[in-house]
Order: C-alpha cells, then structure tokens, then sequence
C-alpha cells in the first residue's frame, strides 16, 4: 500500500486547483519569458500553492521559468513537483520544434528510466529550476504508446531503477512524494500491481470528455490511498474551447484534432450548459473534484488572464441539477460521483 500520504494529502488540499508548466515550455506556441514569470507570479499571489513542471515542457524552458519566477516565494510556501526519466542532452543541430514545443532550448532527449538516470534527471531539475529541492518527483509517460517495443525494458528500469531511487531519496528526506506522471490508465494499474506510489499525476483521463479512469483505476487508488492529481481537465484544448471549429481550426482533444465522437460528446454537454447557463470551462474543472480519489486539479495557462479565468471557473457556482442533467443523458457515467453528494 502506499505510505506516508497522509501530509501530502494535507498538503494537496490545500491546494485544490494547481498551475501546469506545459504551456510555459511553448506547448504549440510561443510564450515571452516576462510573460511566463509574470503569469506565475500572478497565479501565487492569486492563491495558487501548487506548481507542476517537467524537463519535456520545451526541454527545460517551461523549468527554467518556473524556477525564475518561485524563487523569491518562501519555499515552504508553496508544491512544486517536475518530472523524471527523459534526459536532456545538449547539441548545436537540437531541432527549435520538437515534440509539439515551439523555441525550445537546444536539447534533445534520451529516455533513462534507471536509478541513475532518475537521479540525474532530478539534479538537472534542480539546476535548471535554480531550487535546492522539489516536494513531488513523477516518472513521466512510462506507457506503450510512448515507448512502443521498448516498453517493456523501460518499464523494468522504472520497476527495478527508477522507483526505488524515488523511494529513497523520500526517505532521505529530499522529497516529499513520488509517483507516475502519464495519460495512460492501463499503465497506473500495471504499475500499481508491482510497486508503491504515494501520487499520480493523470492528465486527460477522468474528465467529461473521457472517464476512462473511472472503472477500475480511481478506486483502487482510493482504496491504497494513493492521491490523484488530474491534469489536462480540458483534454488539451475541447473542453475550454467546445466543440465548434475556432478560425477554420479543428479543436484539439489529447494533443490532436478531436475525433468525430468527441465531438459530438462536447457539442452535447454544450448544449446541457446553455440550458443551465454553466460554463464549459467551470463544468470541466469542477467535475473531477468531486470523485474522492481526485486531491488536486491542475491546468496550464497562458496568460494572467487565463490564470483568473480558471480561477473564477473553478469557483463558479454550478447548480446540482446540471451534474444530473448530464447524468441522465449519459453524458457522465452512472457512478461518477457529483458536486454535493454524500
């Protein structure tokens, strides 16, 4: 079971809507680094206490920044979590695009899901972010799709390497938690069948768009008390954006064009919010909150301005009978839990 979560999930509760870096490593644009410093500054002294990063988000950018604007915020002040188990390495031909990240820094990655490798991913974090310590440290897309034939070594690294390093450095008292960072369900329960976590960070998979999580993944970690983190509440794009095409562009769902049923998925849902004048973005950041398994919501943004409106979304008042007009229209599953149940 997992061990020791109880201050983590203290910790998490206090901060109940979390700030992703993956658009401060220029996730499918650009973002001016005063910008990016500005917008996480503006989101601590808005009351966000937890910040996510990793060495993917354009390869250090989105950690550099992160570290450049929390670093004159008291450290116990705030959750900084990044990611472990791609390793950046520098080289004057680094494509300036890569991996859905505009501008990035002159890196490529090798994957090393070692305990050396974790190790050292860590300490490069750690420069990069110009900290002397992060609270939580995620082993990042470690799932078949990312990996293809070379899943299963990855994964035995991870298993035999990479996760007993995590384990250790938490007893050390170097951090404070450990887990998977993915989008991957199936993933979640291999590992948890083999290994200790105290979090995992899931993006995209239990949201009203995709509950794929649901079954069999959230209660297993209710039942181990293991925290849920759930990034991507807007599945990259749909569920802040709805369903309609925006300048001839399709909208994106799972970093691509959203398929034809998700579409119609949102489009529907959208209709259930015109009815009861909700928001989609409120709905969207709302409805995870409501499993207990879910300790924190986390989202990206790119601007102050976006960093207010997800506040004010996730704060918005959303009446019960909206939950169970998209219950009774199939929309959410049965055994979702809604906002105000006991």
């Amino acid at each position: 079971m997992a061990r020791d979560t109880d201050d983590l999930r203290e910790r998490l509760a206090r901060a109940p809507f979390a700030l992703g870096g993956a658009p401060l490593g220029n996730l499918f644009r650009a973002v001016e680094d005063e910008c990016a410093t500005a917008l996480v500054r503006h989101a601590y002294a808005a009351g966000i206490r937890y910040f996510d990063t990793a060495p993917h988000y354009g390869h250090g950018r989105s950690e550099r920044r992160m570290g450049d604007a929390l670093r004159g915020f008291p450290r116990a002040t705030y959750l900084l979590s990044t990611k472990v188990g791609r390793l950046l390495e520098a080289r004057d031909d680094a494509p300036r695009d890569q991996h859905g990240y505009v501008d990035t820094l002159p890196f490529v990655q090798r994957y090393d899901y070692t305990a050396d490798g974790v190790r050292r991913s860590l300490d490069d974090s750690l420069q990069r972010l110009g900290l002397a310590r992060v609270d939580i440290v995620y082993i990042h897309d470690i799932d078949r799709k990312t990996h293809g034939e070379a899943h299963s070594q990855r994964l035995v690294d991870a298993l035999d390497g990479g996760l007993p390093a995590l384990a250790k450095l938490k007893s050390e008292g170097a951090i404070v938690a450990y887990g998977l960072g993915v989008n991957d369900v199936a993933i979640c329960c291999e590992v948890l069948r083999n290994a200790d976590l105290d979090v995992i960070l899931l993006a995209g998979r239990y949201t009203l768009a995709d509950q794929s999580a649901l079954a069999q993944l959230l209660p297993e970690c209710q039942r181990r008390g293991v925290a849920v983190v759930l990034g991507a509440p807007y599945n990259s794009g749909i569920l802040a954006t709805g369903a309609a095409p925006a300048n001839g562009a399709a909208p994106y769902f799972n970093y691509a064009p959203a398929p034809p049923e998700i579409l119609r998925k949102v489009a529907d849902i959208e209709r259930v919010c015109r009815e009861f004048a909700v928001p989609l973005k409120a709905a969207a950041l709302q409805f995870p909150r409501a499993h207990p398994a879910v300790a924190s919501v986390l989202a990206g943004a790119r601007s102050v301005a976006e960093v207010d409106e997800n506040f004010r979304m996730a704060g918005a008042t959303i009446p019960r009978e909206f939950w169970n007009a998209l219950r009774e229209k199939a929309l959410i599953a049965p055994e979702a839990p809604l906002s105000g149940e006991t």
